[in-house]
C-alpha cells in the first residue's frame, strides 16, 4: 500500500514540476523575453516551433530568437490554462491553452492583439530536472484588440515577481 502511495505522490510531484516549468517559461516571456533564462529551460536539443515566428532547434537558436523577440513583440502577457499532462517515466507530454495579450510591431505601427494559443509540448527529465524538449505552438486566432493598451506597457516595468529584500 505505501509503495502505491509513494508512486502516486511522485507522479503528482512530477506533474507539479512540469506545470511550474511551463509557468516559468511564460513568466520569462512576459518579463521582457529573458532569452538566457528561457533557453535554460530547454534540453540541449530542444525545439521551439510556431508557423508564424519560425522553427528553432537547440538552446543557442532558441536563445537567439528570444533575444530578438522584443523587436517583434514588445509586450506580452500569457494567461495559461487547461493543462493535460501525461507521464511516461522520464518523458512527458503536455497540452495547454493560453490567451496572449500582446503588442505586435507591424509595418503600420504597434498594434494590440489577442491571440488564442494551443501548446503541444514534450518534456524530458534529465538528471532529476524536468526540461522542455519541444514546444509546438499553434495560433488559433490573432485578432486586433478593441481598446488598445499600446503605449501603456512602458508605464510600469515588466512584472518582476522576485521578492524585494
Amino acid at each position: 500500500m505505501s509503495g502505491d502511495i509513494d508512486a502516486r505522490l511522485a507522479r503528482l510531484a512530477d506533474i507539479e514540476a512540469i506545470i511550474r516549468l511551463k509557468h516559468e517559461y511564460w513568466n520569462h516571456n512576459d518579463s521582457g523575453f529573458r532569452a538566457d533564462e528561457i533557453a535554460a529551460l530547454f534540453t540541449a536539443d530542444g525545439i521551439w516551433s510556431n508557423a508564424e515566428f519560425g522553427h528553432y532547434e537547440g538552446r543557442e537558436a532558441i536563445r537567439a530568437f528570444f533575444k530578438n523577440a522584443p523587436a517583434i513583440v514588445p509586450f506580452c502577457a500569457h494567461v495559461g490554462m487547461n493543462p493535460i499532462i501525461d507521464l511516461d517515466r522520464d518523458q512527458a507530454t503536455g497540452r495547454w491553452r493560453a490567451l496572449l495579450l500582446s503588442t505586435l510591431n507591424e509595418p503600420s505601427g504597434s498594434v494590440a492583439k489577442l491571440i488564442l494559443i494551443d501548446y503541444l509540448d514534450e518534456f524530458r527529465r534529465i538528471d532529476g530536472v524536468w526540461r522542455i524538449r519541444k514546444l509546438d505552438i499553434l495560433f488559433n486566432f490573432v485578432v486586433p484588440f478593441g481598446d488598445s493598451w499600446v503605449g501603456l506597457e512602458k508605464s510600469r516595468p515588466f512584472g518582476n515577481l522576485r521578492a524585494s529584500s
